[in-house]
């Protein structure tokens, strides 16, 4: 198990260098200018050339490359100073500092950015994946157990129907049903204090958990009544055992992996943002800020939402995979 998880990890962080690198390239070749989107369209051309040799932009791109990968993970003092030219944009984890440089429309560190942006992102995907795993669990039991019957049927259709309506036109229901005709939530936005932000996650997480519940309730399903379907659990029913002990013990059993590696897929993407939810609901997590760095080319915001992405992507299928073995003893083969 150690070396298995060794592997992997190693095969993570090559995953992580090479999306990171291919990122930073196909953003230095895109046609744009970021220092004439800093200046503004009016600025003379001198201050245009004055502002990208500030921002470094007058290198050449392996010169920029070189400088961002000697950035990024370097060792330094525990409390770096802001005004340090050097370590002033750092985030420190004691003597390891990483660095992605400023941003050139906020003109703020982008692990700043990062950090105020990463935990609501990850708040509303955690929420999202509970109730994507509560309903795809419950709705698959029931599926399962009342197997080609008009629960199962009525279940089936309602799966086929979430997975198949976009997520913002799903959002956009519960936005009137519950916040504009029941007034028991907000429209959108992010609030202020704990309760406000508790109930701002609801219709969102609401929202990203309807749509990932279509494909868990399918695949329960489909895993409870194949595990019902072998030997074993036909041997225990002719036993004596109850029905509901039977579809738990051996059938919700027999879906878990499969459920857990699907959540945890999940969990890495919509950690990275959901960028058609968040933007509808307003809710100013890594979604939002990656569009607005796109649209107005901010390389370094753009190279650290992805270096983001890809770890959290990563780490949650490394997670996923040590789990699968766990669950399973015949994987650890």
């Amino acid at each position: 198990m150690i070396g298995r998880a060794l592997a992997r990890v190693m095969w993570a962080v090559a995953v992580v260098w090479a999306v990171v690198t291919i990122t930073f390239f196909v953003n230095e070749v895109i046609p744009s200018d970021p220092a004439r989107m800093v200046a503004g369209p009016q600025a003379p051309p001198q201050e245009v050339a004055r502002i990208r040799e500030q921002l470094g932009l007058d290198r050449a791109v392996a010169a920029r490359y070189a400088i961002f990968v000697t950035h990024l993970v370097h060792f330094g003092a525990s409390a770096p100073d802001a005004k340090d030219p050097k370590h002033g944009t750092c985030a420190a984890f004691g003597p390891l500092h990483v660095d992605l440089g400023r941003s050139y429309v906020q003109r703020r560190p982008v692990v700043a950015i990062l950090a105020e942006r990463l935990p609501r992102s990850a708040t509303l995907a955690a929420a999202a994946i509970v109730l994507q795993t509560l309903i795809g669990v419950v709705l698959g039991l029931i599926a399962a157990a009342k197997r080609r019957t008009a629960w199962d049927f009525a279940i089936v259709g309602a799966t086929l129907v979430g997975a198949s309506v976009p997520t913002f036109l799903t959002g956009l229901a519960l936005q009137y049903a519950f916040a504009y005709r029941l007034r028991w939530f907000p429209y959108d936005g992010f609030g202020k204090t704990t309760a406000e932000q508790a109930t701002a996650l609801v219709l969102p997480a609401l929202t990203l958990g309807l749509f990932g519940a279509a494909f868990a309730t399918r695949l329960v399903r489909d895993e409870v009544a194949a595990a019902l379907a072998l030997d074993h659990a036909r041997t225990a029913r002719a036993k004596g055992a109850s029905r509901l002990r039977v579809l738990i013990h051996h059938g919700l059993r027999h879906a878990l992996a499969p459920v857990l590696t699907v959540a945890g897929i999940d969990f890495g993407a919509l950690v990275g943002g959901a960028v058609v939810v968040e933007t509808l609901f307003r809710w100013p997590g890594l979604g939002m800020v990656s569009v607005s760095a796109l649209l107005d080319r901010d390389g370094p915001v753009i190279m650290g939402t992805v270096l983001v992405t890809s770890i959290a992507v990563v780490v949650a299928n490394l997670v996923v995979d040590l789990a699968y073995v766990w669950l399973d003893p015949r994987a650890r083969a």
